[in-house]
């Protein structure tokens, strides 16, 4: 573990798709700073894994729908990374969030300006204020949805979250390019995880949709995800810029 070594901050990585990211990453080889908003347990649960792989890893509590916090906690991030003696991240991956299953008639302002703070502003100034943290060769990866794609009924205000974050990784990509910094969007399609109360996990009928219109066959799973951030946040996979790359079985082909 020294100083050179690889740094992701990863937001919500103290379940779900931020998890798996999270243990994949420091699998690879990179250190990881998580955040997480309530489970403070579950997050040291992931940092005493990722030690257990011999990577450093710290859990910082973060509320992405809270952007007047950001300017601390990027103080925090750096602090953090002055102790581990390193000069900036090598990866951001904009993860956290949250989801909304209702249709358009049933949906009310404060929860579509809910989902706004959290899916939009959230990661929008959370990566500002992070910028002058992140290394200049670094990688940015966001996460939208398949659903930003194709679309199915009660989720129009989830995906016009992530069809905003699909545009912000591309502006995201011209404007960094100077400093050699890629940014891509990753789209997992849906997975078995308790994202949205475990609605593709547990509702078996909502399950064997999904299956039925997946090629592999399947729902997702949480360790199809992880490999895909590794792949996106390496530093061999830096000529991968402003995309948009769906990780579903083939959903909805």
């Amino acid at each position: 573990m020294t100083s050179s070594s690889r740094i992701t901050l990863i937001t919500g990585g103290s379940r779900g798709l931020g998890r798996n990211a999270a243990l994949a990453l420091a699998a690879d080889g990179s250190d990881v700073i998580l955040t997480y908003r309530s489970q403070a347990q579950a997050a040291q649960d992931v940092v005493a894994q990722i030690t257990s792989f011999g990577r450093r890893a710290v859990a910082l509590p973060l509320d992405m729908a809270d952007s007047d916090s950001f300017a601390a906690f990027a103080e925090q991030v750096r602090a953090q990374l002055q102790h581990w003696g390193a000069s900036g991240l090598q990866g951001l991956f904009n993860n956290a969030g949250e989801g909304l299953y209702s249709p358009i008639a049933d949906t009310t302002p404060a929860q579509f300006d809910h989902l706004v703070a959290v899916h939009l502003k959230g990661p929008y100034f959370l990566t500002q204020a992070l910028l002058p943290l992140i290394s200049n060769g670094g990688r940015i990866l966001n996460v939208s949805s398949g659903l930003a794609r194709f679309s199915l009924p009660g989720s129009s205000a989830y995906a016009m979250m992530k069809g905003g974050i699909e545009v912000f990784s591309r502006y995201l990509a011209k404007e960094l390019g100077a400093r050699g910094i890629s940014a891509n969007t990753l789209a997992p399609g849906a997975i078995e995880t308790d994202f949205g109360g475990g609605h593709v996990r547990d509702n078996k009928d909502v399950n064997a949709m999904v299956a039925g219109n997946t090629a592999l066959g399947r729902a997702g799973q949480p360790d199809d995800i992880g490999p895909v951030v590794v792949a996106l946040l390496s530093p061999d996979t830096g000529w991968i810029n402003a995309q948009r790359v769906e990780a579903s079985g083939g959903m909805f082909v």
